[in-house]
């Protein structure tokens, strides 16, 4: 309960800025229903004038019948601008928490992203701000003028007859003892249902995305049955939350008949006994129907909001993940950067009780090209996220151009790194858009270049409009040397201080490969450069080859130096070519 309360507080702060809708909202609500339960009234007055055969007010009838048509439309009236503004607040407060959401997921750690599967962050902020957006409407159209409704025609039947209305009033707890007893019930079952439509996203977007080698190792038939698996469990969860959600309805049904029933036999003894007139009953069973018709409402609401409550929920943990920090009053903004670097005893791991670096030192002078290899799970990726800041060390510390880089601003970082990954990634947008990613304000010219630099130009002129050419997302209409290609011409766009290339030649032919090692040797003169690499023909000529394992490293030196020593590094270079 007190989880919910705390969901709710927060939906009030996005609700609050737009109190002024709110308030024309909540008015128009009121005039609404003052003039719906004004309309009985008039009903009864008009009965009342029917007196018997040949003694009917025809005069009194008909301006009775005005009022009530007036009354009509300025209830249309009440409420367009009661919905209007419902619509207006809700759409606001989505698009705001959506907002809110996306600009999380962009300052959000490299921590997070790498523990969260993407399907699930997609559904947080896709799938269950719509079913918030969806319940926040629900709740605003039919709340304030349910809540007002049931006061109102209790104010008006007390005036009327107090009996009658306390028959009213007695028989009322029974729906909010039943609407109470199965939002409790619904609230931890829709939270269910949503937790597990957020692990089905999460494998549909795995198997939409990754087709190719679905199909490449004959994973169609377990993919299958995890779907069909995790479908199963959603339909069960969501049965038992519609199930138990749409017995309210039913349940507050019986209810207000017993409700029509008590205002029926009390009023109609009223009758006989001259306490109230023909019209007056008529015009209590109207309010019996318009008293108990809100809890119908409320109820299927209440039932709502939990689904919605629960999605909210999930929105707000997502954003109260912890970001990565901004910059703090000690970050200091890098003048200029001669691209030394040194790490002094180094130590990281992604779990504690796992450490992966340990005290590790290393000295890389202006415009040294240092290689980093060793097996997988050595250490390399982690060490570039490291000198990235991507996350930060756990004892000891880097510096960059003599500065702690835990002071230094992480945006002051990055843009002196270019970057070249063996996982390639493109937005959706044209050609020329993709290479002036890191730089918007590129000219054509400079785009043009940067390509030919990286041997991207000759295939990009054959495309159908060429730098024009609109890529669909992550590139899927090009080979994946091609995307590489493009990746490698938008780090030659910018040629920042210092280059980091991550087997940025792995998924490029033999002959073009010598082409581009040429023109990365081009860009990196004069320029600190780390390479990793796995084939060990590309980092000969590197001026420092670090060899890692287990987090150490282990050997340190150039080609031929590391070759004379006879240690791990000879073990891999042999490995390689040996005859």
């Amino acid at each position: 309960m007190r989880e919910k309360y705390k969901v709710f507080q927060k939906i009030v702060q996005l609700i609050k800025p737009s109190w002024f809708y709110i308030v024309i909202s909540i008015a128009s609500a009121f005039f609404s229903v003052v003039l719906t339960l004004y309309a009985p009234i008039l009903t009864g007055h008009a009965i009342d004038q029917i007196v018997g055969q040949g003694h009917v007010g025809f005069v009194e009838v008909i301006s009775i019948l005005k009022i009530l048509t007036l009354a009509v439309f300025l209830t249309g009236v009440a409420q367009w601008f009661m919905n209007y503004c419902n619509n207006t607040i809700t759409y606001r407060v989505v698009k705001d928490i959506r907002i809110r959401a996306f600009e999380h997921l962009t300052r959000l750690t490299a921590e997070y992203a790498d523990k969260t599967p993407r399907g699930e962050i997609i559904s947080r902020i896709i799938t269950d701000v719509e079913q918030f957006c969806e319940g926040l409407l629900m709740g605003f159209t039919q709340f304030f003028t349910g809540v007002l409704t049931i006061f109102g025609t209790l104010f008006f039947m007390i005036r009327m007859n107090g009996a009658i209305s306390l028959v009213v009033i007695f028989i009322t707890p029974l729906s909010l003892f039943v609407a109470a007893f199965i939002a409790k019930r619904t609230y931890t079952m829709f939270k269910e249902q949503s937790e597990i439509r957020a692990e089905l996203t999460s494998l549909i977007n795995e198997m939409a995305g990754n087709q190719k080698l679905v199909r490449a190792f004959g994973y169609e038939e377990s993919a299958m049955e995890q779907f069909e698996e995790l479908n199963e469990k959603l339909k069960t969860a969501s049965r038992r939350a519609i199930f138990f959600s749409s017995i309210t309805n039913p349940s507050t049904r019986f209810v207000n008949g017993l409700v029509y029933t008590g205002v029926g036999i009390t009023g109609a003894f009223a009758v006989m006994a001259g306490k109230i007139t023909v019209g007056q009953l008529s015009c209590f069973l109207s309010y019996a129907n318009q008293y108990t018709k809100p809890f119908n409402e409320i109820s299927s609401v209440v039932a709502e909001l939990q689904n919605s409550i629960a999605c909210a929920q999930r929105v707000f943990q997502f954003m109260e993940e912890t970001p990565e920090v901004k910059c703090t009053e000690n970050e200091i903004e890098l003048q200029s950067v001669d691209g030394s670097l040194e790490l002094v005893n180094v130590s990281f791991s992604y779990e504690k009780e796992k450490p992966l670096l340990k005290n590790l030192n290393l000295k890389v002078e202006k415009g040294q090209k240092v290689a980093i290899v060793g097996p997988t799970g050595c250490g390399k990726t982690t060490l570039i996220n490291l000198l990235m800041r991507f996350y930060d060390v756990d004892e000891g510390k880097i510096l960059l151009s003599g500065q702690d880089i835990r002071y230094v601003k992480r945006e002051s970082i990055r843009k002196n790194y270019g970057m070249v990954l063996q996982e390639t990634w493109l937005k959706t947008g044209t050609v020329a858009e993709n290479i002036a990613y890191g730089k918007e304000n590129a000219t054509r010219e400079e785009i043009i270049n940067a390509a030919k630099a990286a041997y991207a130009h000759s295939f990009i002129i054959k495309m159908e409009k060429g730098y024009d050419t609109i890529l669909s997302e992550d590139g899927e209409n090009l080979s994946q040397g091609q995307k590489q290609l493009i990746c490698i011409a938008r780090v030659m766009l910018e040629l920042p201080a210092m280059l980091i290339l991550d087997e940025a030649t792995s998924s490029i032919d033999t002959r073009t490969e010598i082409k581009i090692q040429k023109a990365f040797k081009q860009m990196m003169e004069g320029r600190t450069s780390f390479i990793v690499a796995h084939r060990l023909s590309t980092i000969r000529e590197a001026d420092m080859i670090l060899v890692m394992k287990d987090g150490n490293i282990i050997e340190q030196g150039n080609h031929e130096t590391l070759l004379t020593q006879n240690g791990y590094y000879k073990e891999l270079y042999e490995s390689q070519f040996a005859h």
